[in-house]
């Protein structure tokens, strides 16, 4: 990973194959090849009711995500006070990654509960070919057709029910700094553009189309054409600091300079672990598990920015960005870790 990459959406997890071995996990197993927001459930965990959204908050809380599953346990092992703590994580909405060749199980899932809530359901679409430049979340769909069946499926299982995908990030950043070789630019811009058409075939679904965020790609100037050929003008707009630590003032800042060069377009801002802002320092692994982070601000469409469609929090917090300071493999669940940035969020 390039410094001047300093992105967090890292791995493809080598424990799901554990995880859906058992049997009683077999509901929460794709089979499939798992991606950096992928739900993998604690064995003997008790799954909850769906909620209703709370007031002011529109999108989906999944009452069964790792972090609600381990405020039980903390609750049932007397640690009812680092539980309590964690609720600041499992009492908000996150993203959902289908991982896997086949991505309607946790769709169906997800847009289930989030009918039964009267929410929408937030979800990243993650499987461009070459994905991540043979990086640390290196795989994606193997084939430009097996891609448009992948993305066929993701968008048939949303069905007519509201939700917003963020697509493929990583995925033009990439191009934008040389990352991806030359010789896929072209099918990356032709795959994604099929993706915006496909998806905004859905009534209720907004595409938002990955922009990395202001430290990745200083001059945004050099995402525009990538943008506009992978659909932007189709999409609903862009998504900033996907799984990074920019804070929220300085991705307004770029984004509104970046909409000016693609027609005006809205866009999202990632602030599940912008708190404290990035670790001091662009050099080494500062992207990677960096200490003292903290929550940014919570899920809401009251951005008090026209420009601003949501604040989302995109990166699932606790989930391990590999396996560097002392933190497990890539998207598996980090209790402690998802503890600090808890206690540290204002």
């Amino acid at each position: 990973m390039t410094a001047r990459n300093a992105r967090t959406v890292r791995g493809r997890l080598a424990i799901a194959a554990a995880l859906c071995a058992s049997a009683a996990l077999t509901a929460a197993c794709s089979g499939g090849d798992a991606g950096p927001g992928a739900d993998h459930r604690e064995a003997g965990l008790v799954q909850s009711p769906p909620k209703p959204a709370p007031a002011g908050q529109p999108f989906w809380v999944d009452p069964n995500s790792p972090a609600a599953q381990q405020v039980k346990q903390w609750q049932a092992n007397g640690r009812a006070s680092d539980a309590e703590v964690l609720r600041r994580i499992a009492d908000r909405p996150l993203a959902v990654w289908p991982a896997g060749d086949e991505p309607g199980w946790q769709i169906r899932a997800a847009r289930d509960g989030a009918a039964k809530s009267g929410s929408t359901m937030v979800l990243v679409a993650y499987n461009i070919p070459h994905r991540d430049c043979g990086q640390h979340s290196a795989g994606g769909a193997h084939s430009e057709d097996f891609y448009r069946q992948w993305i066929g499926a993701f968008a048939d299982n949303i069905e007519d029910k509201k939700a917003i995908v963020i697509l493929e990030p990583d995925a033009l950043p990439h191009v934008a700094d040389g990352c991806t070789p030359a010789e896929y630019h072209e099918q990356r811009f032709r795959l994604m553009s099929e993706a915006v058409a496909r998806l905004k075939k859905q009534k209720n679904t907004k595409v938002y189309l990955d922009a990395g965020n202001p430290d990745w790609i200083r001059n945004p100037g050099d995402l525009a054409q990538p943008l506009w050929r992978a659909g932007i003008a189709q999409a609903d707009g862009f998504a900033l600091n996907v799984s990074n630590f920019q804070p929220t003032a300085e991705n307004i800042a770029y984004g509104k300079k970046l909409s000016a060069l693609v027609g005006n377009k809205h866009f999202v801002i990632d602030t599940s672990r912008n708190g404290n802002g990035p670790l001091p320092g662009r050099g080494g692994e500062a992207w990677c598990n960096p200490p003292g982070r903290a929550l940014g601000a919570a899920p809401t469409t009251r951005t008090g920015e026209k420009l601003v469609d949501a604040f989302l929090w995109i990166k699932r917090p606790g989930e391990s960005d590999g396996q560097c300071r002392g933190g497990p493999p890539a998207g598996k669940w980090w209790p402690e870790y998802a503890l600090g940035l808890a206690r540290n969020s204002k």
